[in-house]
Parts: structure tokens; C-alpha cells; sequence
């Protein structure tokens, strides 16, 4: 049967467990960095990951990435209060995470109610020379933490995987476009939530006239996040709901500033200000890694911090 798969007579002659032990010495040597000569490198077949907000996949460690490797990225909550993350591991190569096979799946439990967006989650992912995969999460905040591992390969033959492979490229486009699409549905759903709580808090703030116009605009948004077929539509009415609030945000702001100065000292204002600004630097440094994570994801990319395997 071998030689008529290969179209060579195999050799008949060699110990079995001298190959094996050969090729585990090639590779304990290569893993040890003793030699510049011989290449023999483990790869991850397919890309490893975690579900984000909306059903998408943030890929920590993408395929063929050499193992012995870990990595990092860091997340947040999306709603107010939230006391708990699900961290659901999934493999595989599409956009989102109910089209890839899932691994493992934990919460978080523990972490202390905060504004949506304050808590940061970091998971790392690290996976051995012998391909077991580790996942720890950590709340940054709190040091809760919580560790899982799990084995990407059982179970998984070749066959599967190229049909993976295969399955991902037949439904690039659309899945990248289904991508957009989550994605704007959860900023969506953020923006929505921001201004009904301002409608809440500072709605003695708008004129009967700007009031029905935000109040039209948000009832716009909403149907969009329930209804769109792409992300454009939806993009469209945050667009016109920013523009509507815009006049209302600043005035916002000034009422903030005015409460938050009052009755304080030069030095107080002073010290307030420069912690605001560093807490914006942070939110715009944040911001910005979302925003190149998105990018990231929407070309098949990742957007992490990759690291030298420790020991």
C-alpha cells in the first residue's frame, strides 16, 4: 500500500524506534539552539483565538506561527457593571467564531462592577514544543485570574484541517463582510447605550427642537443595528446621531467641567486636568490598538504583543 501511495518501495530494514529516537534527538537539538544547520519546525496549522463582543474572532496566535510561542491582547467590558468575562477559545480561519471549532470556554468571575470599557482583561496564550496550549486570563485591575489548557490537535486529521483551509477561502469575502458587519452592530449598540444614558442624565440640556432630532436618531440606530444587512447602513446612522449630539456633548462637558471644579482650588483644578489628560492618553492609546485590532482581523491579520517562549 505505501508503495503505491508513494510510488517508491519503502525501506524495510530500518529499527522503528531508532527513527523515532532520531528524529526526537534532531529536535530536542534544533529546540536547544545547538545547531544553525538543521531547520525542523512544528507550525501551528490552523490560527488560535478567542470570541470578542458581537461574534467575532480576535486571533492571538495566526497559523503557521514556530512553536514553542506565546502571546498577548489585552480586552475590555462592554457593559456597565459586568462582574464576569467568558473567554471562548476557538481555532480555525474565519471571521467569525461560530464558524471555527471551539476549544475551550471559562469565565472570569470576580471582577468588581465598573463603567463599561475601565476593566482590562488580558489573555495570554502560550503553547509548548509539544503543542499543548495554555490559556490564562488575567483582570488587571483586580489580579483575578484564571487558567485553562487544552490541546489544539486532538482529535483534529489532516483531512479536517484542509477542509478548514479550504472552507476559509471559499467564504473570504462574505466573511469578511459579515466581520464588518458584527463589529459595526456592537459599536452600534455602544454609542446607543452612551446617549440613552446621557438622555438620562442631561436632558435638560437639549431644546425641545434637539431633543425630538436625538430622540428620531436614536430610534434610527437602533432599527439600523437590528436590521442592517451591511455595515455601511449602520455606520451611516451613527454618523447622523453624532451629528445631531454634537452641539449637546459639548455643553456636556462644560456642565462636567463646572462640577468638577467647584469649590476647588487653583492647585485641585490643576491636578484634576493632568490626570484627565493622562487618562485620555490612555483611552486614545486604547483606542487605537482597537481600532488596529479591527483592521487587523478584517485582512486576517492579528494585532498582539508576541513573545520569546520563557525556560
Amino acid at each position: 500500500f505505501v508503495a503505491e501511495v508513494f510510488h517508491k518501495e519503502p525501506l524495510g530494514d530500518i529499527d522503528p524506534d531508532l527513527v523515532v529516537a532520531y528524529g526526537a534527538a534532531v529536535q530536542a537539538d534544533l529546540l536547544a539552539n545547538a545547531s544553525d544547520e538543521v531547520l525542523l519546525l512544528d507550525v501551528l496549522p490552523l490560527s488560535l483565538g478567542i470570541e470578542t463582543m458581537g461574534g467575532g474572532v480576535d486571533k492571538i496566535l495566526p497559523r503557521n506561527t514556530t512553536i514553542p510561542v506565546g502571546a498577548r491582547s489585552t480586552f475590555t467590558t462592554f457593559a456597565d457593571n459586568q462582574t464576569g468575562f467568558e473567554v471562548h477559545v476557538v481555532q480555525g480561519e474565519r471571521e467569525l467564531a461560530g464558524d471555527c471549532r471551539s476549544l475551550a470556554r471559562f469565565t472570569l468571575k470576580g471582577i468588581p462592577p465598573m463603567p463599561a470599557g475601565m476593566a482590562r482583561l488580558e489573555v495570554e496564550f502560550h503553547v509548548d514544543a509539544d503543542g499543548l496550549l495554555q490559556v490564562h486570563a488575567t483582570e488587571l485591575t483586580t489580579g483575578i485570574e484564571q487558567t485553562v489548557e487544552v490541546k489544539p490537535s486532538y482529535g483534529l486529521t489532516d483531512e479536517q484541517v484542509e477542509d478548514m483551509l479550504l472552507d476559509a477561502l471559499d467564504h473570504g469575502e462574505e466573511d469578511l463582510e459579515a466581520r464588518r458587519l458584527a463589529d459595526a452592530r456592537v459599536e452600534g449598540q455602544r454609542i446607543l447605550h452612551a446617549t440613552q444614558k446621557a438622555l438620562t442624565s442631561d436632558t435638560d440640556l437639549l431644546s425641545d427642537a434637539e431633543r425630538t432630532k436625538v430622540v428620531q436618531a436614536v430610534e434610527d440606530l437602533a432599527q439600523a443595528i437590528q436590521s442592517a444587512k451591511k455595515a455601511s447602513s449602520i455606520q451611516l446612522a451613527i454618523d447622523s446621531l453624532e451629528d445631531v449630539t454634537h452641539d449637546w456633548a459639548g455643553r456636556r462637558m462644560d456642565r462636567a467641567i463646572r462640577a468638577a471644579t467647584l469649590g476647588k482650588s487653583l492647585g485641585d483644578v490643576e491636578k484634576r486636568v493632568e490626570n484627565a489628560r493622562g487618562i485620555e492618553a490612555h483611552l486614545e492609546e486604547s483606542a487605537a490598538k482597537h481600532a488596529e485590532a479591527t483592521r487587523a482581523a478584517a485582512h486576517g491579520g492579528v494585532s498582539v504583543s508576541l513573545e520569546e517562549p520563557k525556560g
